[in-house]
């Protein structure tokens, strides 16, 4: 048995070594400005733009493949930021303004088919087949792909609940 867990224990030690010298050896700067824009991005990754995540959607934006108003989760305000980051004029009047989202599932008419289930990217839905299923709050990324795929309806946005936790006080408006 002793020999069994040294044996194990050198083994990872071992290999360990090597996956950090080959991380150091191969690692790769990002590019200056695809790292500020991916910085200034919400970091939700739920890839409402269209992209696999905030990092692609970086690189996109750099290298001119996105619009900046391509962030549903960042609204007017990040697409402004990043239109003058990168010089880029912008028009947002269509923009509406949004506010945090979370799926949740009418109980009384879910079947449990699991279609929301297998679709959700942060596996936020729990449950099993032919039974109610329930949206984890704190995992949910209101990317909105369970919503369509309800064949019955049983899922739908809502805003996010105003807690004192999340509540901002709001910027004022002058002029």
């Amino acid at each position: 048995m002793l020999i069994a867990v040294s044996s194990l224990s050198a083994l990872g030690v071992v290999f360990g070594l090597i996956l950090g010298l080959a991380a150091r050896r191969f690692h790769v700067e990002p590019s200056g400005v695809a790292a500020e824009l991916e910085a200034m991005m919400p970091g939700s990754n739920c890839g409402q733009c269209g992209f696999p995540g905030c990092s692609a959607a970086a690189a996109a934006l750099a290298m001119g493949e996105a619009a900046p108003d391509c962030c549903p989760p960042g609204g007017r305000g990040l697409a402004a930021t990043l239109a003058d980051k990168l010089g880029v004029a912008l028009d947002l009047d269509g923009l509406a303004e949004q506010v945090p989202k979370v799926a949740g599932v009418k109980e009384e008419i879910c079947i449990g088919c699991t279609k929301c289930f297998k679709a959700c990217p942060t596996d936020a839905v729990v449950g099993a087949m032919k039974q109610i299923h329930v949206v984890m709050r704190e995992a949910c990324t209101g990317c909105a792909k369970c919503e369509p795929l309800c064949p019955t309806g049983a899922i739908e946005l809502a805003p996010l609940p105003v807690t004192p936790q999340s509540w901002v006080w709001p910027k004022p408006v002058f002029g």
